[in-house]
Formats: structure tokens, C-alpha cells, sequence
């Protein structure tokens, strides 16, 4: 780590910091606990992941993996259609190992976490009332029961690293536990519709779409309250609020 041009902050909020030294990465997480599951989840994962190179807490230190992120939401994807399919192809194999032996994504809890949201969207007078009951009926689709499999649990296009065709890496691991299979499919084309046909048939097994518009709307109405406390903008043009919008 000698001789590095820059120290690159790739994310920063109060939980916790990612920066990037060379060809280093440097988590830093106030809640060890996440830390934990990541180290964990990424010795589980039949796909491939980034070298745990040491660990001191608060501080987990990953090499970098190779290759370009499939997208990142608000941003068109210069990502080719047969790279969203070998996303959905990585995400099979995931789906298909047995899940980690730690709890995971909770039914209940998802159905209290959309009625508090959506309260607080409307006693806050952040959204109109119209847009917040809307993406709510429509993520009912979403709330039903599931079979747990071994899930990332925060898949967004910017935790997957391509290289042409082939994904090289998949970063960032602290939610992986049990959980529904299209949610994770959901995160991963939250903002990128366009490319959930090719994850489809990269996945190579029927997936309900209307779970999947479900799991949209319930992932932007939940999240706009915590994006909104820790300095992210969920108004910016393709992000969570257009993505409510579309569902209108």
C-alpha cells in the first residue's frame, strides 16, 4: 500500500465508511455485527468475492476485484445485455447453496417496516398521498410467504463487478442471509427495468414479475427516510422517487 496517488472515499454516513487505497478497500462499520456476516456470507458464497486480505476492528481490508460495476441506480448502464445475464446466472448459483445458518429476512418485519415508512412519508409531507398509496398496494405482491434461500440481501448493480460477460467479483455482503430470491433480483434491477429481462434469462427459472415491481416499490418507499437522514438524494433524476412515479 506504498506509493498509493489517492485515498478515495467511496461512501460515507454516519454507520460507517468504504475507502479505497490502490488497489485496497477499507470498510469501516460502527455495528461489528455487519462485519461479521460479511466475513462469513463471503466464505459461504459459491461466487466469486473479494480477498479478505485482514481484519482489525473497526476496520475490514478487501482487495479490489476486477472489472466494472453492472450499473448504479440513476445512471443508464454501459453494461452489455450478455453482462446482466451472467448477473442473473451468478445469482442462480447463489440462490441454489444452502442459506446461511443465521436469521434472515423476516415477513412481519418487512410489513411493519412498509406501514412506518409509509406513516412517516405522509405525516412528514414528503411524497403526495397518491404516490405513497399506490407503490403500497402494489408492494402487497411482494409481502407473501417465500422459501428462504441463500440470499445477498442488497444486490445492487454497483456490488456487481463485470468484465465483458463474465461477473468478477461481488462486493459487499453485510445483509446476505435467508430471504426471498426475488427480492434480491428486485434490488439488483431497482432503477435498471430495462435489463430485468436479461437477469431473467440469465436466472433460467420463471420469476413473477409483479413480486418484482412489488419489491421496487416496497424498496423505494422504505428507503427514503434513511437516504434522506444520511445525505443521499432519493429526488435525483432515476432514483427512488421516479422509480414510485413509474409505478403510477
Amino acid at each position: 500500500m506504498t506509493n498509493v496517488d489517492e485515498v478515495q472515499v467511496v461512501v460515507a454516513h454516519q454507520e460507517g465508511a468504504t475507502l479505497r487505497v490502490g488497489g485496497v478497500f477499507l470498510k469501516v462499520d460502527a455495528d461489528q455485527s455487519r462485519t461479521d456476516v460479511e466475513v462469513a456470507a463471503m466464505a459461504l458464497a459459491p461466487v466469486p468475492t473479494p480477498r479478505v486480505l485482514w481484519r482489525t476492528a473497526p476496520v475490514l481490508a478487501l482487495a479490489a476485484v476486477p472489472g466494472e460495476a453492472l450499473g448504479r441506480l440513476g445512471h443508464p448502464s454501459a453494461a452489455a445485455p450478455g453482462a446482466w445475464a451472467a448477473a442473473g446466472a451468478t445469482i442462480r448459483r447463489l440462490h441454489d447453496a444452502p442459506p446461511p445458518p443465521w436469521p434472515g429476512q423476516d415477513l412481519e418485519v418487512a410489513r411493519t417496516e412498509l406501514d412506518r415508512q409509509c406513516d412517516w412519508l405522509a405525516t412528514q409531507d414528503v411524497l403526495p398521498t397518491e404516490l405513497v398509496t399506490c407503490n403500497r398496494q402494489v408492494a402487497q405482491a411482494a409481502l407473501r410467504g417465500w422459501t428462504p434461500v441463500f440470499t445477498h440481501g442488497d444486490l445492487q448493480p454497483a456490488h456487481i463487478f463485470v468484465r465483458g460477460d463474465e461477473v468478477t467479483g461481488v462486493i459487499d455482503w453485510s445483509e446476505a442471509g435467508p430471504g426471498d430470491a426475488s427480492f434480491d433480483l428486485a434490488i439488483l434491477t431497482l432503477g435498471h427495468e430495462e435489463h430485468l429481462a436479461d437477469v431473467i434469462a440469465g436466472y433460467g427459472s420463471p420469476v413473477d414479475v409483479d413480486v418484482i415491481r412489488g419489491w421496487w416499490s416496497w424498496r423505494s418507499l422504505t428507503a427514503i427516510q434513511w437516504l434522506l437522514e444520511h445525505g443521499f438524494d432519493p429526488f435525483a433524476p432515476g432514483c427512488e422517487v421516479d422509480i414510485l412515479r413509474a409505478r403510477m
